[in-house]
């Protein structure tokens, strides 16, 4: 039994065996391990099929995964040809053949426009994005269609109707994209009412409103539903500020006698006006309550103003960041009080701990060095944070012309009161190689030719960058000038906060009528330059200069005056300046001042050909309006001078002088002030006021300038004449400047309001073109 029981289950074990064999027989051939015989694209019209081949990954002579497949589709779909994509497989006994079905996005062969009466056609197509030949983005057609309706609701078609539809031949595959529009009745306000409103005028809340009523052709007074929600929004939040915390504003529409005339009526319901009450502050202030209520600028019985309450709580957050205070909560209650009807303001402060400045760490800067940044930083590691400081540094860091952008962010450590600080900066070009020429009214046809870098480095071989020192090399040859300037400056001699610069130059001016020279004048020199900040606002500085003047090519018929002057001379002399700057910016500033006293003592003491002291006070206040956009600038300019030791008088050279593009724009060029009796020419003098009111404006933002002006002043030949007459030069005009690729382009239009000398009354234009801002 045994036996046979062993035979029986043998019998049993070959039977499942061998019935497993043609499974196992089959298997290497099966499908998973076939190769892609071939792969057919199909339904392309306009896309080639190798550039659908070449998008995808599988190849001919690959091993066949159905994995793969979706793959492919995906990537098919990412190139944004395809509005659909099917695939397909077929087996062969060579191999799989993948077959790819397209479904193209219609190509814009032709645009067309129906319906539109009102509008032009090439009007229209302005207003889209799609082009003729571009493969169609619907997401695209969608935005074209809202800019053409929005076109029309803005000419006061709201009830316009904008569709589209898509004409494709099947045999090309191009496609005529066809606007349809039904513009509808043009509908115009005539008329706008408010109703309910005790508290605020009609004109006022008119104000607020850019919703108007059609007037002639000048204003079309289209009604446009989107706009004028914007406007009731505008209204209800006037009266919010006012305290009328309730107010609801609706509107309605009549038709007026006209079918598209609009009678717009803005409806409001003002409700109870709410009133500031008690005002408490409460919590860990740190500092005396009176200090940070001299914060809050609301008061007592004061409409309820959101804005307003907004910015005292603003006020206070920035009251204690500048003091250190950077994790300070400032929290704002408010509670309605029964018995006054007045809403009670509650401030809740929790100061915590004064933040401590941690590392301070440079970031962005490829040339410039660490140390040129850092020694602009008005905060130090140690110190508390403090906001008016972080402000200065800032304004120090861009002020030095070589960044873009300058960025302040602090940055949590292990400890809770100290956060680190990250200065990063933004480079820009700081050097420039330059030539070219210009004309000016002044100096007539100017050549020039320069190399300027504002962030040299004398030690850095061989890039000569990022040391903030200033080199200038520059030559100038036109008609009436040609001038040679070598120019060095380092603002912190080996590394300590001193300035020291030399220049050498040479300076001709030819006789030439315009530029108010009646003789050539050639200066040689050079100049030794030290300097020092006092205070972020004040610095101050010496310079030695010494120069020979050659006067020549004296014409005939000039008086004694002028002819003494014939001839070299060596001057030496040392100014002492004192300088004041609070401007927001170097560049182009909107508010503060600047401001410059200079005491020169030339001879004496020091030697040279000429005894003569001079001072001169120039001042300017600039204040910025509506955002900044029109900027005012005042200006003053006092210049007094005297000869003494074995000069009798100041050498015409070194006079004052005053008239033309930089002083008293509607006169001559050195055109006002004693002159010689015999050539005309100006003669200069020992004092001169100047005073100038100036007003930009901007026309086109960051190209165009308009400038309107107003100039007074005067030059007197004896400083004791200044103090004896009244009789001052008055001007006014318009100016416009203008920004190019190759400098900025200065035109001034000045006209004269009082008689000077012979000269006849009439309007002076002064252009210039520069070569850099």
């Amino acid at each position: 039994m045994r036996g046979k029981a062993f035979l029986t289950v043998m019998v049993l074990v070959l039977f499942i065996v061998f019935s497993c064999v043609p499974s196992w027989a089959q298997y290497p051939s099966s499908r998973d391990s076939k190769r892609i015989s071939d792969i057919k694209i199909k339904g392309n019209y306009s896309v080639s099929t190798i550039t659908i081949l070449n998008k995808l990954k599988m190849k001919t002579g690959d091993v066949f995964e159905e994995s793969a497949l979706n793959k492919e589709l995906r990537r098919l779909y990412a190139t944004g040809f395809f509005s659909d994509v099917f695939v397909e497989t077929e087996d062969r006994p060579e191999g799989v053949v993948v077959i790819f079905t397209v479904v193209e996005k219609p190509i814009v062969s032709k645009i067309e426009f129906q319906g539109n009466t009102k509008a032009r056609t090439g009007r229209l197509m302005k207003k889209i994005s799609v082009k003729e030949g571009d493969i169609l983005d619907f997401s695209v057609l969608s935005r074209d269609v809202a800019a053409i309706r929005n076109y029309y609701i803005e000419e006061g078609y709201s009830n316009v109707r904008v569709d589209y539809r898509i004409d494709t031949d099947r045999d090309t595959g191009r496609s005529t994209l066809v606007f349809e529009i039904n513009e509808g009745v043009p509908l115009k306000i005539r008329s706008i009412a408010i109703e309910g409103n005790k508290h605020i005028p009609n004109a006022e809340i008119l104000k607020y409103m850019s919703t108007k009523t059609a007037w002639w052709f000048i204003r079309k007074g289209a009604y446009d539903p989107e706009k004028l929600q914007a406007d009731l929004d505008r209204i209800r939040s006037l009266y919010r500020s006012k305290g009328f915390l309730d107010a609801r504003v609706t509107s309605k529409t009549d038709l007026g006698k006209e079918d598209n005339d609009i009678l717009l009526t803005v409806i409001i319901e003002e409700g109870n006006q709410y009133q500031i009450g008690d005002i408490t502050i409460n919590g860990q202030l740190a500092f005396p309550e009176h200090q940070i209520r001299a914060m809050i600028k609301s008061r007592p019985g004061d409409p309820f103003d959101y804005q307003r309450i907004k910015e005292d709580m603003e006020d206070v957050r920035a009251f204690y960041y500048d003091r250190g205070y950077m994790n300070a909560e400032i929290n704002l209650e408010r509670k309605y009080d029964h018995a006054t009807g007045r809403m009670n303001l509650i401030y809740d402060i929790t100061a915590h701990e004064e933040v401590y400045v941690g590392k301070v760490n440079i970031l962005g800067n490829t040339k410039t060095r660490d140390k040129v940044i850092r020694r602009e930083l008005r905060v130090y590691p140690g110190d508390k944070y403090n906001g008016e400081k972080l402000k200065v540094s800032k304004e120090r860091i861009y002020n030095l012309g070589f960044f873009e952008d300058v960025y302040f962010e602090t940055i949590p450590t292990g400890q809770k009161n100290v956060k680190d600080l990250h200065v990063t900066v933004k480079e820009t070009k700081t050097g420039e190689f330059s030539f070219g020429g210009g004309y000016s009214s002044i100096d007539a046809f100017l050549g020039f030719v320069q190399v300027n870098q504002k962030n040299f480095d004398i030690l850095n071989f061989p890039t000569f960058t990022g040391g903030g020192q200033n080199l200038t090399i520059r030559g100038e040859m036109g008609s009436a000038r040609t001038n040679y300037l070598l120019s060095w400056t380092d603002p912190w001699i080996f590394d300590y906060p001193y300035l020291f610069g030399f220049d050498v130059y040479r300076q001709e001016h030819k006789r030439y009528g315009k530029t108010g020279y009646g003789y050539d004048e050639t200066r040689t020199g050079g100049a030794l330059r030290f300097g020092k900040e006092i205070t972020d606002q004040l610095s101050t500085g010496l310079i030695y200069n010494l120069e020979e003047v050659d006067i020549g090519n004296i014409p005939d018929n000039a008086t004694n005056d002028l002819k003494k002057e014939e001839g070299k001379n060596w001057i030496s002399r040392v100014t002492w300046n004192l300088g004041y700057d609070s401007r927001d910016n170097k560049y182009s500033p909107t508010h503060g001042w600047v401001g410059n006293i200079s005491l020169e003592n030339a001879g004496g003491f020091i030697g040279g050909d000429k005894d003569f002291v001079k001072g001169f006070l120039d001042v300017t206040f600039y204040h910025g309006f509506w955002e900044d956009n029109i900027v005012l600038s005042l200006r003053g300019r006092l210049g007094l001078g005297d000869s003494y030791g074995d000069s009798n008088e100041i050498p015409i050279y070194e006079r004052f002088f005053t008239g033309g593009a930089t002083t008293l724009r509607g006169y001559k060029q050195r055109g006002v002030g004693p002159r010689d009796l015999g050539t005309n020419t100006a003669l200069g003098g020992e004092a001169v006021v100047v005073g100038n009111a100036e007003v930009t404006f901007p026309i086109w933002k960051g190209l165009i300038k308009g400038a309107v002006f107003y100039d007074v002043g005067n030059l007197w030949g004896k400083i004791e004449d200044a103090f004896t007459t009244t009789d001052y030069k008055n001007d006014v005009g318009i100016g416009v400047r203008v920004k190019t690729p190759i400098g900025p382009v200065k035109l001034d239009y000045g006209y004269p309001l009082n008689d000077n000398h012979d000269d006849k009354k009439e309007g002076q234009f002064w252009f210039s073109v520069s070569h850099g801002f």
